[in-house]
C-alpha cells in the first residue's frame, strides 16, 4: 500500500559526569578526537597534526568513536567531512551536475536517449566504496606515523584510563534534532542521507542552512521532488544578497519553498494524502559534542547555551594543558580547511611556534548554482566600516558553456566589497556560478595580500572564462541594501 510521512507544521510570524582523569603523563599528545562526530576534522588531520607532533618525537594517541544516529547509521575513521560531509556531498553534487550536463549535451550534438534515469543505489555504493578506501588509508597513515589509535566504543562496559601531558579536544558537532514528536523515529539527517540504502523519493528538507540547501539542490538535481521548509532566512551568516539569489535560482529549477513555518509533529501514514512525502531530512543546524565527555571534571569551561569552548588565540582552553580546535570553538569558522590548518599549526606551536589566521577564510556552498565567498558579507562590512565607507562593485554574467543550451541567462553574479578609506581595499569577494570554489581559492590568496580595486582593474582576465568578470567589474551597484 501507499505509505509516507506527514509533517504537521505551524506558521512562524516575523515578530519577533565523565570518567575520572588521572595525570600519569604517559602520552605527550592525546587527542580526544571523535572523528566521526566532526564536521571540520577530516583525515588530513592525520597527515598534519599527528605528523607534526610526531616530528618532535612525541607519543601521540587518538581516542575515537561514533555514536550511531537514531536510525543506527555509523561510519569509519575520518570524521564528518570524509564520511558524512564534504566528500559525499561534493560527489552527490557532481552526480546532479552530470544530469544537467547530459541535458545540455543534446544542444551540443550528442544523441542522448530521452529517458535517462538516475540509480540512487549505484551512486551511494560508489560513494561509500570511495569513503571506505579513505577510511583504510587513514588507519594505515596512523600506523605509519606510530600514532596509537583507540576506538573507545565499548559495548562491554570496560573502562580504560589514559594520561598525557597535553590534551586536544576535537569532537566537532552532530546534527540537531527538533525535539518534537516523531523527529527521531521518522526523520533522517545528513548523517544518514549519504549511505541511505534506498532513494529518499519525495523529500521535505527542514532548515535553510548550507547543509539544507546543498542537499535539497542535489536531490532535486537527480530528479526528486524537493520542498524546503524555512523558518526565517536562507543561509544565516552569509551575504543575504547572494543567499536570496541562490533561493530564487533553486525555485526556478523546481525546488519548492515553504517560508515562515516550522514543523510541530512528524507522523507515519499508510494512506495517500495531498501532502504525502516519503522522507523528511532535518538540516536545522549542528550542536557541539562537548557536554558528555567529562569536561566539567577537569574544569574546562564551555558556553552553556551553545556548548562551544572559548579559547585563546593559541587554541588553549581555560585549563592550561587542554586545547581545542574545529567546530567546537566559540566564535570561529566551522570549515574543514580551517581545522586542518589550526591542527597543524597547533602542533607546531606546542613544540615549535605558529598561530592560525582566521581572517579572510574562503568557503563555498555547493548549491546547484555554487556560491564562493571570502572576507566580509555586505552586512558585516557595513557594520564594521559604516555604509558611507564601503563601495560595492558587481556584475551579472552568462557562462559561455550555458549559451548553447540557452539556460540561466544572467543568473550568475559576482560582487566585491571595497573599503573606500583604505585605498578601496577589497574586504569581501562573492561569486555565484559554476566552479565557484575553484574561482574563489585564487582570490582568497589575493585578499590575504591586501588586494585593491585598482590592482584588480589592472589584472588582465583570461578569456573566455567566468572568473574574468571580476577583472572587468566597473559597475557600481545602484542603491544600497539598507
Amino acid at each position: 500500500g501507499w505509505w509516507g510521512r506527514g509533517c504537521i507544521m505551524r506558521e512562524v510570524r516575523s515578530e519577533a559526569p565523565g570518567p575520572e582523569l588521572r595525570h600519569i603523563f604517559h602520552y605527550g599528545f592525546l587527542t580526544i578526537h571523535f572523528w566521526s562526530i566532526m564536521l571540520t576534522f577530516p583525515t588530513h588531520f592525520n597527515n598534519f597534526t599527528f605528523q607534526e607532533a610526531a616530528k618532535y618525537n612525541k607519543k601521540v594517541m587518538v581516542l575515537d568513536f561514533v555514536t550511531p544516529t537514531p536510525l543506527g547509521t555509523r561510519w569509519g575513521l575520518g570524521g564528518t567531512c570524509v564520511n558524512v560531509g564534504c566528500i559525499p556531498k561534493k560527489l552527490m553534487h557532481q552526480a546532479a551536475l552530470l544530469g544537467q550536463a547530459l541535458r545540455d549535451s543534446r544542444n551540443y550534438g550528442w544523441n542522448v536517449e530521452e529517458m535517462v534515469k538516475h540509480d540512487w543505489e549505484k551512486m551511494t555504493e560508489a560513494v561509500q566504496n570511495h569513503i571506505g578506501s579513505l577510511n583504510w588509508g587513514y588507519r594505515v597513515a596512523l600506523r605509519e606515523k606510530k600514532v596509537t589509535y583507540e576506538n573507545t566504543t565499548n559495548n562491554k562496559g570496560k573502562e580504560k584510563i589514559y594520561s598525557a601531558e597535553k590534551f586536544l579536544i576535537a569532537t566537532g558537532e552532530r546534527p540537531r534534532y527538533l525535539d518534537i514528536p516523531g523527529d527521531k523515529e521518522y526523520c533522517i539527517s545528513s548523517d544518514d542521507l549519504f549511505s541511505l540504502p534506498y532513494c529518499p523519493g519525495k523529500t521535505l528538507v527542514v532548515g535553510a542552512s548550507y547543509v539544507a540547501l546543498e542537499c535539497a539542490g542535489f536531490l532535486a538535481g537527480i530528479g526528486l521532488d524537493v520542498t524546503v521548509m524555512v523558518r526565517s532566512i536562507l543561509l544565516r551568516g552569509f551575504d543575504q544578497d547572494m543567499a536570496n539569489k541562490i533561493g530564487e535560482h533553486m525555485e526556478e529549477h523546481g525546488v519548492k519553498f515553504i517560508k515562515q513555518f516550522v514543523p510541530i509533529k512528524v507522523i507515519f501514514l499508510l494512506t495517500v494524502t495531498i501532502y504525502l512525502i516519503f522522507q523528511v531530512l532535518l538540516a536545522i543546524g549542528r550542536d557541539a559534542c562537548t557536554r558528555k565527555i567529562g569536561l566539567e571534571t577537569v574544569g574546562v569551561k564551555i558556553n552553556e547555551k551553545t556548548g562551544k569552548i572559548p579559547v585563546t588565540d593559541e587554541e588553549q582552553t581555560n585549563v592550561p594543558y587542554i586545547y581545542a580546535i574545529g567546530d567546537i570553538l566559540e566564535g570561529k569558522l566551522e570549515l574543514t580547511p580551517v581545522a586542518i590548518q589550526a591542527g597543524r599549526l597547533l602542533a607546531q606551536r606546542l613544540y615549535g611556534g605558529s598561530t592560525c589566521d582566521y581572517e579572510n577564510v574562503p568557503t563555498t556552498v555547493f548549491t546547484p548554482l555554487e556560491y564562493g565567498a571570502c572576507g566580509l558579507s555586505e552586512e558585516n562590512a557595513v557594520e564594521k566600516f559604516g555604509e558611507e565607507n564601503i563601495e560595492v562593485y558587481h556584475s551579472y554574467f552568462w557562462p559561455l558553456e550555458w549559451t548553447i543550451p540557452s539556460r540561466d541567462n544572467n543568473k550568475c553574479y559576482a560582487k566585491i566589497i571595497c573599503n573606500i578609506k583604505d585605498n578601496e581595499r577589497v574586504v569581501g569577494f562573492h561569486v555565484l556560478g559554476p566552479n565557484a570554489g575553484e574561482v574563489t581559492q585564487g582570490f582568497a590568496a589575493a585578499l590575504k595580500c591586501g588586494l585593491t580595486k585598482q590592482q584588480l582593474d589592472s589584472t588582465i582576465g583570461i578569456h573566455p572564462v567566468c572568473a574574468e568578470v571580476v577583472s572587468e567589474m566597473s559597475a557600481l551597484r545602484p542603491g544600497r541594501m539598507f
